[in-house]
């Protein structure tokens, strides 16, 4: 700011002494008013400051906030259709203001390759993809929260502390219920109350056939407590002529920290179950360690139910760069045993 008032004050100061030097000999000293000339150049030097603090100042908000992650992949499976060593990645970018302290209009974007196999990630095919448009806002004690491309667990609490490796270990194992997710244009709330209890629930809708029998919708709420070393969630979900009922919980122990989820889905013809359990111990050396079994998917009575295993150590080599080597194995008709290296960075 400095040098560029500096170089503003230059050819201010040199556009009044021109004219005047110009004509010098055609006044008197008692023609020039040091004084009046001086006021005049500070006034057009504030009128300039004024100007670039009105620019730099709308450029950006001091509420704007900028966050982003990336996530490499590099792994092999032995019982997959190719066992040629795979390459992945995703970058999330995230954008957050707020416009009075208490409120929060949020985006999202997502970029990757789709990486193939469990650890694959959302195939944007390298494209940015807007995965979270969402603007919350307090109405009396509750949180309220629309958006676009969001789910409606967005306000859930939520009780699993698991880390997961592969997919199938996402939120518990409870992807459908607790984690469920949204069909386009979201509206949902949530109150959290003073004993640690909260509640939450919304809606998600095509954006094009909102609530309307042509259009896909869906329903959610959840009943959740939280405790200083335990927790527990329950949901329901009513998706079209789908329902579920999940709950996952997770208690924290001195050494170790247990993960569960259980969920139960009815598609109007037949109930399929799942589950999930997993150990999280937090002090390994200098990272963490994982470990968890679970089914999966959910799988109807007299189905052959499939389990995956994983294992996986998260080591930080410093405040924004992460390495996580893992194993795993996915059972099916043919089982796949997977090795894999993941690098996270954020900043």
């Amino acid at each position: 700011m400095k040098l560029f008032k500096s170089l503003l004050v230059a050819p201010a100061t040199l556009g009044l002494l021109a004219p005047v030097a110009a004509t010098a000999n055609e006044v008197t000293i008692n023609d020039f008013n040091a004084a009046e000339e001086i006021a005049v150049t500070n006034s057009r030097l504030d009128g300039l400051e004024a100007r670039f603090n009105n620019l730099e100042a709308g450029s950006f908000s001091e509420t704007t906030t900028a966050s982003f992650g990336v996530d490499f992949v590099v792994g092999a499976e032995d019982g997959a259709a190719s066992e040629a060593a795979k390459f992945g990645y995703q970058m999330g970018i995230g954008l957050e203001t707020s416009f009075t302290g208490e409120d929060s209009l949020s985006a999202t974007i997502d970029i990757g390759d789709g990486a193939s196999g469990a650890l694959a990630f959302d195939d944007t095919t390298d494209v940015l993809t807007l995965d979270g448009l969402t603007y919350t806002f307090p109405v009396g004690g509750a949180t309220v929260m629309v958006g676009d491309s969001t789910d409606i667990s967005a306000v859930y609490t939520g009780a699993c502390a698991y880390s997961s490796f592969t997919d199938y270990m996402g939120n518990c194992g409870t992807g459908n219920t607790v984690g469920v997710g949204g069909n386009g244009a979201t509206a949902a709330v949530s109150y959290a109350f003073d004993s640690g209890f909260s509640l939450a629930g919304g809606v998600s809708s095509t954006p094009e056939t909102i609530l309307t029998e042509e259009g896909t919708d869906t329903f959610g709420i959840e009943a959740a407590y939280s405790a200083d070393s335990y927790g527990l969630a329950l949901a329901y979900t009513d998706a079209e002529s789908t329902t579920g009922w999940g709950v996952n919980g997770t208690y924290a122990f001195d050494f170790a920290t247990v993960s569960a989820g259980w969920e139960s889905v009815d598609d109007g013809s037949s109930d399929a179950d799942g589950f999930f359990v997993g150990l999280s111990f937090p002090e390994v050396g200098a990272g963490s360690f994982d470990i968890g079994m679970g089914t999966t998917g959910n799988f109807a009575s007299g189905d052959t139910e499939y389990y995956t295993y994983e294992a996986s150590y998260a080591y930080p080599l410093n405040d924004g760069v992460t390495i996580t080597p893992g194993v795993y194995i996915v059972e099916g008709e043919t089982d796949v045993t997977g090795v894999a290296l993941k690098t996270s960075f954020s900043f």
